[in-house]
């Protein structure tokens, strides 16, 4: 007599030990991003070309705000400078070398923001 083994229905929720209880809760697990006003940041504005095969990207980081409100922020960045843009890991990237302009609309929504880098 040979025993057949049933599959199971559902892969993703086979496991041995789980340290901190069901998946469906993992919002409470995530981190919260303290979402600081604007005179409480400092962010850093550099430009940058290195892995973009010669093209220069303007790099805004060091905010410590929600995605939301970093989305919202790079959607007025990108109208000002009339290029296109990123969000990656917190850091904005904006398309072409505007980092003078970005500094001074940053200080004028009352961010301590500084230039960086030559």
């Amino acid at each position: 007599m040979v025993k057949k083994k049933t599959p199971n229905p559902n892969p993703t929720e086979r496991f041995i030990y789980r340290e901190f209880g069901a998946s469906e809760n993992s919002e409470a697990l995530q981190r919260g991003v303290p979402d600081l006003p604007p005179n409480q940041q400092s962010p850093r504005v550099e430009t940058s070309s290195k892995g973009r095969k010669g093209k220069t990207v303007t790099i805004i980081r060091g905010f410590q705000a929600n995605p939301e409100t970093l989305t919202d922020l790079l959607k007025k960045l990108k109208n000002l400078c009339g290029a296109g843009g990123t969000l990656k890991e917190n850091e904005l990237e904006i398309q072409g070398d505007h980092k003078q302009r970005i500094v001074q609309y940053l200080q004028q929504l009352g961010y301590k923001a500084k230039g960086s880098g030559g």
